[in-house]
C-alpha cells in the first residue's frame, strides 16, 4: 500500500500514512473487504495521538457486478473537471487490467457518491444488501447487547416480550456469529451469557420454539434413515420414508440427506406405484411427487448458486497478486463447493495443456492444503488426549516441553468453551479439563524452576 504524507488535522502536523485509493476486484479479490472493514485509511499522529479517517478520492471497481463508483470528500472541494483530472491514471489502470472483452459500457459512465456511507451502502446493495437490512441486523445487534445487561430475570422476561418480532432466525445467526467469535477468544464468560440466553429464547419466543420443533423433527428424521440403512437403503425403504413421514420438515430433512439417491430410477419407482394406486392413495402418491420434484429442484439450483459462486471466487483469485494473502484474508470463500471448482478446472487445464493456468490452480490448492493444517497445538493436543492415565499425560509433556507454550493453554481454554457451549460429551470435556489442569501445572512449575 503506498505511504504519502498528509496534514494531522488536530495539530497540523506532517505524518506519514498508507492511503489506499483504488479498490479493484478484478485484480485484488480482498479490495472490497478492506474498504468495507473501515481498516483502511486511517491515520494515527505520532506528534498529538489523534486517529481517524484519512480524507482522500476513492476509486471502487467491481467487473463481475459492471460497478464503478467515485467518492471525492466534501473538504476537497474539486470541481467536476478536476476530479476527472484526479481519477484519470485510476480509470486507466483499470481499463488495461480488463481484457478486451470486458471493457464495457459502465467504465464510461462511474457513479459519483456523496458521501463514503453511500458509497458502501451502494457495494453492499449490489451484494443484495439493502439500506433496510443492515439497519435491521442494527436493530438485532442492539436488541442482543440490551438482553445482555439486563439485571435480572424478570426484567429479561419483560424485553423479549416487548421485542419478540425482532427475534427470528437473522437474531438468532448474530447471536451464534457472536458466540463463536468469543469462543474463538477464550473468552468464557460471553460465550457462556449467550449460551444461557440461546436457551431463554429457545423456549421462550415463537420463533425459538418453531425452531426447537425442527430441530427435533430433523433428529427424528436422521434415526429414520439410520434406521432404514441397517439392512441396506434401496430406493424403495427411501420412497417408504418419503411417504411415511409425518410433517413437511421431516420429509424435507430426508430429501436434503438423500438427494443423490433420488435419481430418474427412484422417481421412475414412484410412478409405478401411483399407476397402480387408486382413490385417496394415487392422490396423496401424486402430491408427493409434486413436492418431491420442487424440492430436488430447489437443491438442485441451490447447489448450481453455489458452484457459480465457488467458480467466480476462484477465477478472482487466480487474478490476485498474492493469493496466499487473498486466500488467508477471505477463508469464507473456502468450502467444498470451492474445493470441487479447482478440481474441475485442474483437471480441464491439463486436458487443454494450459501450463500457466494449471501452474496457479495448483499454487492455490497448495495455499489451501497448508492452511487447512490444524495448529500444531491441536496435533499436541490429541497426542495428550491419547495419554490414559496421569502419568502418561506427564510423561507426554515431559517429552515436549517446548510444545507447552500459552498458546497451547489457550487452546485447550477455548476447547472447554466449545464444548460447554455447544453440548459436547462431558466425559470428553471433562478429560480436556483434566490436561488443562495439567499443562498449567507444568507450565507454572516449568516457569519456576528457570
Amino acid at each position: 500500500m503506498p505511504k504519502t504524507t498528509v496534514t494531522c488535522p488536530r495539530c497540523h502536523q506532517p505524518t506519514i500514512a498508507e492511503v489506499e485509493q483504488l479498490f479493484d476486484m478484478n485484480v485484488d479479490p480482498t479490495a472490497k473487504q478492506r474498504l468495507l472493514s473501515g481498516a483502511t485509511n486511517v491515520m494515527l499522529c505520532p506528534s498529538c495521538g489523534y486517529q481517524g479517517p484519512i480524507s482522500k478520492p476513492i476509486v471502487y471497481h467491481d467487473p463481475e457486478k459492471e460497478l464503478l463508483l467515485t467518492y471525492f470528500p466534501p473538504s476537497s472541494g474539486l470541481q467536476r473537471n478536476d476530479q476527472e483530472r484526479m481519477i484519470a491514471p485510476f480509470m486507466t489502470q483499470i481499463t488495461n487490467n480488463l481484457p478486451p472483452e470486458k471493457r464495457k459500457a459502465y467504465l464510461l459512465r462511474p457513479q459519483t457518491m456523496l458521501t463514503m456511507e453511500s458509497l458502501l451502502e451502494k457495494i453492499l446493495e449490489a451484494d443484495g444488501i439493502t439500506r433496510e437490512m443492515i439497519e435491521d441486523q442494527q436493530k438485532k445487534l442492539a436488541l442482543l447487547q440490551r438482553l445482555l445487561s439486563l439485571p435480572d430475570e424478570a426484567s429479561l422476561d419483560t424485553v423479549i416480550a416487548q421485542e419478540e418480532a425482532l427475534i427470528d432466525e437473522t437474531f438468532f445467526g448474530i447471536l451464534s456469529r457472536i458466540a463463536e467469535a468469543a469462543i474463538a477468544q477464550g473468552d468464557r464468560k460471553t460465550a457462556e451469557s449467550l449460551a444461557v440466553l440461546q436457551q431463554k429464547l429457545l423456549t421462550t419466543t415463537q420463533f425459538g420454539k418453531e425452531l426447537q420443533e425442527q430441530v427435533k423433527e430433523s433428529e427424528e428424521a436422521v434415526k429414520s434413515l439410520q434406521e432404514a440403512s441397517k439392512a441396506g437403503l434401496t430406493r424403495e425403504k427411501l420412497l417408504d420414508l418419503f411417504i411415511e413421514a409425518p410433517t413437511e420438515i421431516r420429509l424435507s430433512t430426508l430429501v436434503n440427506m438423500t438427494r443423490s439417491g433420488m435419481d430418474y430410477q427412484f422417481f421412475e419407482i414412484l410412478s409405478k406405484r401411483i399407476e397402480n394406486a387408486s382413490g385417496e392413495e394415487k392422490t396423496s402418491l401424486e402430491e408427493l411427487r409434486t413436492k418431491l420434484l420442487e424440492m430436488t429442484q430447489k437443491i438442485d439450483e441451490a447447489l448450481k448458486e453455489e458452484m457459480d459462486v465457488a467458480k467466480a471466487n476462484l477465477e478472482t483469485l487466480l487474478k490476485a497478486a498474492d493469493m496466499e494473502a487473498a486466500i488467508s484474508q477471505n477463508p469464507q470463500i473456502i468450502n467444498e463447493f470451492f474445493v470441487e471448482a479447482v478440481k474441475t478446472e485442474l483437471e480441464k487445464a491439463r486436458s487443454e495443456g494450459n501450463l500457466e493456468r494449471l501452474g496457479k490452480l495448483q499454487r492455490v490448492m497448495d495455499i489451501f492444503q497448508q492452511l487447512s493444517k490444524p495448529p500444531e497445538e491441536i496435533a499436541f493436543v490429541e497426542d495428550l488426549l491419547r495419554g490414559e492415565t496421569v502419568e502418561a499425560r506427564r510423561k507426554i509433556l515431559e517429552d515436549n516441553t517446548e510444545k507447552v507454550t500459552p498458546e497451547l493453554l489457550q487452546i485447550l481454554n477455548q476447547l472447554i468453551s466449545q464444548g460447554e457451549t455447544e453440548n459436547q460429551p462431558v466425559e470428553l470435556t471433562g478429560r480436556i479439563k483434566e490436561i488443562y489442569q495439567e499443562a498449567l501445572r507444568f507450565s507454572m512449575e516449568k516457569n519456576f524452576t528457570k
